[in-house]
């Protein structure tokens, strides 16, 4: 018996390779619906002095 992948519905978070993340997708790739957006979050620290 095959088990069937279920796709996500939601977001997901996840730690990654920045140089994986950056990679833009074919435009083959995105015809066949291949890809995943990324959205990349960045935490700007400032000195409160």
């Amino acid at each position: 018996m095959k088990k069937l992948k279920k796709k996500r519905n939601g977001p997901s978070l996840t730690p990654g390779n920045e140089e994986i993340l950056e990679k833009s997708a074919s435009k083959e790739e995105i015809k066949k619906g291949n890809y995943t957006r990324v959205t990349t979050l960045s935490y700007d620290e400032v000195d409160p002095s």
